[in-house]
């Protein structure tokens, strides 16, 4: 972005897919005035923006005018001030965010205050093959008490895995201790997966991965590699991001793509937590440059904008009014799978909010990953996990 002082965008997670979007939508916000110019970037990884932030802001130069971030980042960046307090630009321009679906919204505040704003949204689902399900007679099951058997029964049936569970990221099998009533971080400031419940559903996954009905993904290219297994047909689902419903679509032109919502907990419970990225902007930037990043962030956010993002990518309108819209109900008959997610938009949650929270999931996705596919135990492993999680959360008191 360029305005009195040249500031680059990066463009975020966005996979190359997605370039020619970007630069349309780019294009049509330095063709709406003649002030600002907007460069876009492609940094890499969630991880890898958030480690050029982090030093950008340190040194205090090189900063971003905007910049993307994943939903569990937020806490961080509030708590440390690297991203600005947005309200004052929300007052002084009178920018509707009650527009905004309420736990998108959510996601993006720090201690009450609106430090981003949802941009490209998602959640977790579970992508299946249709057309084998359709044959088979098989329904996802509402319930995880039969989603065990389930995957038992197509693991025998038709020789693949049932399904796939993402261990890259906990935040797609995290909801499956939330939903049992695992705190993960307690009000005392301490870690909850060591507890009976917690242990419980570690040891279901585990129990899935031993019995060869599922395979806990990680390591080097593990998203690629599950992605391409589900594509060949060897695994019947995968547990993913709504926003790569495209992706999938296009990569699997022999067979329909469902999607489904993630079976309900032992406690009736079926929530689910918002995925994707906020915008941002840096704090040490000049304030003319805050003030032209604040612009382009509004288009970037608006509803014609926004519903351009749903139609290009899997990841969800965040306007409650682009819902409403003939536009809104057009995007539903193209993607009628969506119709799942829009069930239960409201089951969507803002992630947990904690300055530890990247610290705590890097060591909570190692130990699993010890625990599943190199012969882990289940209760010890999990206890030394715990006393090292513990100590993070003190540190971050």
């Amino acid at each position: 972005m360029r305005s009195p002082n040249p500031s680059p965008l990066p463009g975020g997670t966005l996979e190359s897919q997605y370039d020619d979007l970007v630069a349309d939508v780019v294009k049509k916000f330095n063709e709406t005035q003649s002030l600002i110019t907007v460069e876009a970037q492609y940094i890499g990884s969630y991880k890898d923006i958030n480690e050029a932030l982090v030093a950008a802001h340190a040194a205090g130069t090189g900063l971003p005018a905007i910049a993307v971030a994943n939903t569990d980042y937020v806490a961080s960046y509030g708590d440390s001030g690297l991203f600005e307090n947005l309200d004052p630009y929300i007052e002084s321009t009178s920018y509707d965010t009650d527009d905004f679906s309420a736990g998108l919204l959510l996601s993006s505040q720090f201690e009450g205050k609106q430090v981003a704003l949802p941009f490209l949204h998602s959640t977790q689902v579970i992508y299946y093959n249709k057309t084998m399900a359709d044959a088979n007679g098989w329904t996802i099951p509402e319930k995880i008490e039969d989603f065990t058997p389930f995957l038992a029964e197509v693991h025998k049936t038709a020789g693949v895995y049932g399904t796939v569970v993402p261990g890259w990221d906990q935040w797609y099998f995290e909801t499956l201790y939330l939903n049992e009533g695992v705190q993960i971080i307690t009000d005392d400031n301490t870690c909850d997966l060591g507890s009976d419940t917690a242990l419980g559903v570690t040891s279901m996954i585990k129990d899935w991965c031993d019995a060869g009905d599922a395979y806990f993904a990680a390591g080097t290219d593990a998203s690629a590699t599950m992605r391409q297994n589900f594509y060949d047909q060897k695994t019947f689902s995968v547990m993913h991001t709504s926003s790569l419903y495209n992706n999938y679509v296009d990569k699997c032109p022999d067979f329909e793509v469902g999607m489904a919502w993630y079976p309900a907990a032992s406690t009736g419970d079926k929530n689910s937590e918002v995925g994707g990225c906020v915008l941002g902007i840096p704090s040490k930037n000049d304030q003319a440059t805050k003030n032209a990043a604040w612009q382009f962030l509004q288009f970037l956010c608006g509803k014609e904008v926004n519903m351009e993002w749903a139609e290009g990518t899997g990841y969800l309108p965040t306007r409650n009014s682009v819902l409403e819209t003939d536009e809104g109900k057009q995007f539903l008959e193209k993607k009628p799978a969506f119709q799942c997610i829009f069930d239960n938009l409201n089951l969507i949650n803002p992630r947990i909010q904690n300055s530890a929270w990247s610290e705590l999931a890097t060591t909570w996705k190692n130990y699993m990953e010890v625990i599943m596919n190199q012969g882990g135990d289940v209760n010890s492993d999990s206890e030394d996990m715990v006393t090292e999680i513990d100590e993070i959360l003190a540190d971050h008191a």
